[in-house]
């Protein structure tokens, strides 16, 4: 609260862009010094510059700077950190970073590393589930021991089903299956991208609910028995199980539902004896009677990266609560007391093609965030910034909320359209094609809509290199002979190639058009 003695003295963030910049404005807040830590190559991110204190910690790869644990514990050693906050990705989900913080006299700012093994194992997640009685998605509860068991459990539940990986994660580890002559195939492709991606080939049957819509219930618990439900976040447009837009609250789901479905998350996390903010996943389907229910689908041990659009609409600041509750704190509200209010959406701007969504690498040769009523923008981008292959292809997140879903919808276009990234592909136009389709439009998604029911207008395609050199040389006219990043130099030497060859009108135009 205000005026209170900070958690903290010093907190190390172990994460990098966007929600290192989220952590460190959070800690300030609270009264918080802040470490940031950084591979070569993020030396100029701004989460570098903004934290009190920034340190090295090895070359690009990730296995080499942010999934060192050694270089990052010596880090907050030598700073005198008295908690880690993982942020999302890397080590978030790492139940032995967590011990070895705990075991470093660190505090780490998440679940126990106990908690946090349950729910990472797929499996004993299930197990767990089925016997506090949540309701689980049909299938076993064991590993599969050979495909004769596979084909048995199938012959129970039918087909189509999943083959997944106990310790999977990133729709790592998973076959689909619709009938039996893949079953065999389908265990040992699914075996082997586990082993490979997980170093654990343990794989479990799970029925394949289609249609379904990905709904998940965030919450917060402290050590003072408090369990805080902030309701559902809809989840449903997603890629190869990559969520690409969140909203909250859901189309789909009334005030009944939502009841039970809060219930069964704080049963989830006394299951597990759960402490700090998490979020419980569930499918939510029609059974055979038309009757609308949920299954539990896993529990993310983190912080999510769609935690804003919970907190537009529901008044809270999530990362600044996860750093009290984490000292040991009492949260000191209910979710009554912070009702929903409002509507809001969230679009992860990723550096990918919109149409083939492969990934879209170079430099960012002009950068231009929108801003207005109910929009927000959390982001690590500024121009002659490179994107490099080594991180996750997430680059900003534009979250917006309105007093409905049609203005937060509205707004969010709107917001999509000012938003100008030029040197690199992203998925913008993904984002607005999919805000301007008449099921989205009418909330009726689901998981397949993406990749069965969508497509993009390709004759729409923008020219991206072209603007990029528009930008690039317009950055460089502005800036005179002061030193010019490698990305928009580049950049500017390609716009210089296509004056050469006689396109000098049209660049001129389009810089007119796309950015006067």
């Amino acid at each position: 609260m205000a005026g209170d003695k900070p958690p903290f003295a010093k907190l190390l963030i172990a994460n990098r862009g966007e929600i290192a910049l989220r952590v460190i404005r959070a800690a300030r807040s609270l009264g918080i010094r802040t470490v940031a830590v950084y591979s070569e190559i993020d030396a100029a991110l701004p989460h570098v510059r903004f934290a009190d204190e920034a340190h090295c910690i090895g070359p690009a790869p990730a296995s080499e700077s942010y999934l060192n644990m050694e270089r990052i514990l010596d880090v907050a050693r030598r700073t005198h950190a008295d908690a880690v906050h993982p942020g999302y990705g890397f080590l978030a989900e790492n139940a032995g970073f967590a011990r070895a913080c705990r075991e470093a006299g660190l505090t780490f700012v998440g679940p126990s590393a106990e908690s946090m093994a349950t729910m990472g194992d797929k499996i004993q997640a299930r197990r767990a589930m089925a016997a506090a009685g949540v309701p689980i998605i049909p299938g076993t509860v064991d590993p599969l021991r050979d495909p004769t068991e596979a084909a048995a459990i199938a012959d129970q539940i039918g087909y189509p089903l999943l083959i997944k990986a106990s310790a999977g994660g990133g729709g790592k580890g998973i076959r689909i299956v619709h009938e039996q002559a893949e079953l065999d195939r389908a265990i040992a492709n699914a075996q082997d991208e586990a082993r490979a991606a997980f170093g654990d080939d343990a794989v479990f049957v799970e029925k394949l609910l289609q249609p379904a819509r990905h709904i998940e219930i965030q919450l917060i618990a402290d050590d003072h028995g408090n369990i805080v439900t902030l309701g559902e976040r809809e989840c449903s447009i997603q890629r190869r199980r990559q969520k690409l837009i969140e909203e909250c609250p859901s189309t789909a789901i009334g005030a009944g539902l939502r009841a039970e479905m809060e219930e069964a998350a704080r049963n989830v996390a006394l299951a597990c004896d759960y402490r700090n903010a998490g979020t419980v996943e569930f499918l939510v389907y029609h059974d055979e009677h038309g009757d609308q229910r949920f299954a539990f689908l896993e529990m993310n041990t983190r912080l999510q990266v769609e935690h804003g659009i919970t907190e537009l609409i529901r008044d809270v600041d999530l990362v600044s609560d996860q750093i009290r509750v984490a000292a040991g704190q009492p949260l000191g509200y209910t979710s009554a007391d912070h009702p929903i209010n409002g509507w809001a959406m969230e679009c992860r701007i990723t550096a990918e093609d919109p149409y083939t969504f492969l990934p879209g690498i170079g430099g960012v040769a002009y950068y231009r965030e929108p801003s207005g009523p109910g929009v927000r923008v959390d982001s690590m981008l500024h121009p002659g910034m490179d994107i490099s292959v080594h991180y996750d292809s997430l680059i900003a997140k534009l979250i917006t909320w309105g007093e409905d879903r049609e203005q937060c919808r509205r707004r969010m276009l709107g917001a999509l359209r000012e938003f100008h990234i030029v040197g690199i592909a992203t998925s913008i136009p993904f984002h607005i094609a999919m805000l301007d389709s008449p099921p989205f439009i009418d909330g009726e998604i689901n998981t397949d809509y993406v990749e069965d029911g969508f497509s993009m207008d390709t004759g729409l395609r923008p020219e991206t290199t072209e603007l990029a050199a528009i930008a690039a040389a317009a950055f460089i006219r502005m800036n005179g002979e002061r030193p010019v990043p490698v990305a928009i130099q580049n950049a500017h030497n390609r716009a210089w190639g296509m004056y050469a060859r006689g396109r000098r009108s049209a660049l001129e135009q389009g810089w007119r058009r796309n950015y006067l």
